[in-house]
């Protein structure tokens, strides 16, 4: 009887370990994510014509600091930075979602084309309404919104399948590219480059009146999609075995496809279309957590790192030039991408 407790014990024991491995390292990668991205926060908030050090930043925060330091950096720095975190957190999270749902990590919101439908509604406000920061949200949303639905129902054959909805979505990316040049192009000079400066993609004046409503719409948003990782989990294993366990595949699926596309939208719709971070996010808090699939958390933290340490090397990259931060993901997400593609295709050879 002991002989065989003690060779159970011994079976289970390879099993549970790893396992707690697993999540004390997923735990710790978290952390230190996070708190690279508020140290990067608190630096990107001294930084400019005014600098402050990290200790005066943190005074005033805690509630210290003259009145000129409070005004610059509560009112002025730290609606940027706060947006920059939150937004790469809700990108990250959308990008995890559909390289899990499409099992490639190609599948980004970015590459399949939920952002420049983002960017078709958003210029569709622009010209036709005339601007304004409530008329360019909403036209990103629905944009973003309508979007997903096309390239998803285009997509369905008897379900959803990855590589199909990756095609679809860079048809449709496509198409919507060549749609919005045009739109461009029969602007008046004034219009055409309004938007040719939000398509950039951009954290520069970001206010608290434009950083709050977004971040109170993609918090809750952000934890209905975080909810959904079990879920997101067991649609990793095949929808045969999904619906063995109970889930609704089609309609988990859209509603996940639903959240995350809202998630990109919402940040569309504030700083433009930042490309590249949905990406690469997810892939890089994968191997460095060691996890077997996409988990979202650690995608959201890695998201929120990577955003905020792109902005503030716009920021001070080419002083006292600022560059948009959407131009500094594409650069760096650029080269991430020619050596997915490298190594994708050295996979196939094999």
């Amino acid at each position: 009887m002991s002989t065989t407790t003690a060779r159970t014990g011994a079976a289970r024991s390879p099993r549970v370990r790893p396992r707690s491995q697993s999540r004390t390292r997923t735990l710790i990668v978290c952390v230190v994510l996070l708190a690279l991205a508020a140290l990067v926060g608190i630096l990107m908030i001294g930084s400019g014509d005014y600098p402050l050090g990290p200790d005066r930043v943190l005074g005033v925060l805690f509630g210290g600091g003259s009145d000129l330091e409070r005004s610059i950096v509560l009112s002025w720095r730290a609606p940027r930075a706060l947006a920059a975190i939150v937004f790469g957190a809700a990108l990250g999270v959308s990008g995890g979602v559909f390289q899990s749902l499409t099992r490639n990590p190609l599948g980004s919101p970015d590459v399949i084309g939920f952002g420049t439908g983002a960017y078709t509604g958003a210029l569709i406000a622009i010209m036709v309404v005339g601007g304004g920061y409530a008329a360019t949200a909403v036209g990103a949303l629905a944009g973003g919104l309508g979007t997903a639905l096309l390239i998803y129902f285009l997509a369905w054959r008897r379900g959803s399948h990855g590589y199909r909805l990756i095609l679809v979505g860079i048809g449709i990316s496509a198409a919507l590219a060549a749609i919005n040049q045009w739109l461009v192009l029969r602007a008046d000079i004034e219009v055409a480059m309004a938007a040719a400066v939000w398509g950039a993609g951009s954290l520069g004046g970001t206010t608290w009146a434009q950083a709050l409503p977004a971040i109170l719409v993609i918090l809750p948003v952000l934890a209905l999609t975080l909810a959904g990782g079990r879920t997101l989990g067991m649609l990793e294993l095949g929808d045969d075995a999904a619906q063995a366990l109970g889930v609704r595949t089609e309609r988990a699926r859209l509603l996940l496809v639903v959240l995350a596309v809202a998630l990109t939208a919402a940040v569309t719709a504030v700083a433009g279309p930042i490309a590249f971070v949905a990406l690469v996010a997810p892939q890089i808090s994968r191997r460095l957590t060691g996890s077997a699939g996409i988990a979202l958390i650690p995608a959201a933290c890695m998201g929120a790192f990577l955003l905020v340490s792109a902005d503030l090397l716009a920021q001070r990259a080419f002083s006292p030039i600022q560059l948009p931060v959407g131009l500094v993901t594409v650069c760096l997400g650029g080269v991430y991408l020619l050596w997915l593609l490298g190594r994708e295709g050295a996979k196939r050879l094999r």
